[in-house]
């Protein structure tokens, strides 16, 4: 729902500071004022509409046929091949049946025979002291006698065995061993001989297209009607100021009445707005807003529906009266807006609940 701006204008400036703001240029001290906006102007005109095109209507004339013979292939020519197998011949062929080597001899070592003579101890020298026998001495040393003795060196003959030849090998010639083995050798190949099959027909009899089917056509009128519609003839959208009375800016309490549960307006209800709101509407272009509420009995959802159907009533009265609906905004509260403390589970009398159970309007912008 597009939000209303409520514009209450005071005289409380200037002229000037009027016009620098858009507001009405003559006001008057304790008047209100209420911006509207001029709305779009429609009239009538009469035009004519296809309501059913034109169209063509067909009719076939089928085909007609006759009967023609025609030779056809019922088994295509082909080919057939005979296999002619190969013819063989038995041979002798050669090969070896173990192949040439050489064989080793082995030539066995020489000996001879030879000496050798090996110094086995060096030849030597050296002081040798004796004690001469008969020493007149009492004291030994006196009868001893030094010798230098010198001795020869000592030999001995070895003998050994020396290698006249090494061992060695002779080659044996061995010759190869060959033999002969039978082959079954192809003396004329396979072959495959064509044979042609002719193709097989015979005659046949259908029925062919003599005269190919075709349509008449009929063309049939269209059809048209005359229609009033509505359009545009001046556009709005200018703003322009409505005296109104400052009472009216503010929420006032319409004594309409509803049956239990519902948002089916009395006939009193009815008479109300006849007598309220109608007036205000048809003297000015200004817009309302229908506000609805409800007490706090019942479930919360229930009553925001419930009265957002009942301020709906009001609005659906005023446009059956002739009243432009974009003038005319509807808004539910349910028991959003309690005028005294009586809320869920504060015990009240009916007369309380009642100044609860209210519809109210109000002068807003448009």
């Amino acid at each position: 729902m597009k939000q209303k701006l409520l514009l209450l204008i005071c005289f409380v400036a200037g002229i000037g500071f009027s016009q620098a703001q858009g507001l009405p240029t003559n006001p008057e001290p304790g008047k209100c004022y209420v911006k509207c906006i001029t709305k779009d102007e429609f009239k009538e005109v009469e035009e004519t509409i296809q309501t059913y095109p034109a169209y063509t209507t067909l009719q076939v004339i089928p085909a007609t046929y006759k009967t023609v013979e025609e030779r056809v292939l019922v088994k295509e020519a082909s080919k057939k091949f005979v296999y002619v197998p190969a013819t063989y011949e038995t041979v002798d062929v050669p090969y070896v049946k173990q192949e040439a080597r050489t064989d080793l001899k082995v030539v066995p070592a020489t000996f001879g025979r030879d000496s050798r003579t090996f110094e086995i101890y060096p030849k030597t020298s050296g002081w040798e002291y004796k004690v001469l026998e008969d020493c007149p001495s009492v004291n030994k040393d006196d009868c001893v006698a030094a010798c230098f003795v010198e001795y020869p060196a000592q030999s001995r003959d070895v003998s050994f065995t020396t290698l006249s030849s090494d061992a060695s090998t002779n080659s044996v010639p061995v010759p190869e061993q060959t033999t002969t083995y039978k082959k079954r050798v192809i003396k004329t190949p396979a072959r495959m001989d064509e044979i042609e099959i002719p193709a097989e027909y015979t005659t046949i009899k259908r029925r062919v297209v003599d005269t190919p089917a075709r349509t008449e056509t009929n063309t049939i009128p269209a059809q048209y009607q005359t229609v009033t519609r509505t359009v545009l003839d001046k556009k709005g959208g200018i703003t322009t100021w409505e005296e109104v009375d400052c009472e009216l800016l503010n929420p006032n309490v319409l004594p309409v009445f509803y049956e239990l549960g519902s948002a089916r307006l009395t006939s009193s209800s009815k008479k109300t707005i006849d007598d309220t709101l109608l007036p205000i509407l048809s003297d000015s272009n200004v817009s309302i807003e229908i506000m609805s509420h409800t007490d706090s009995r019942g479930n919360d959802d229930f009553n925001m529906s419930l009265s957002q159907q009942r301020a709906n009533s009001v609005v659906n009265y005023l446009v059956s009266k002739g009243i432009s609906r974009s003038r005319l905004t509807a808004r539910g509260f349910g028991e959003s807006r309690l005028t005294n403390r009586c809320s869920n589970g504060v015990e009240c009398s009916e007369a309380q609940h009642q100044r609860n159970r209210r519809t109210e309007f109000r002068v807003i912008s448009n």
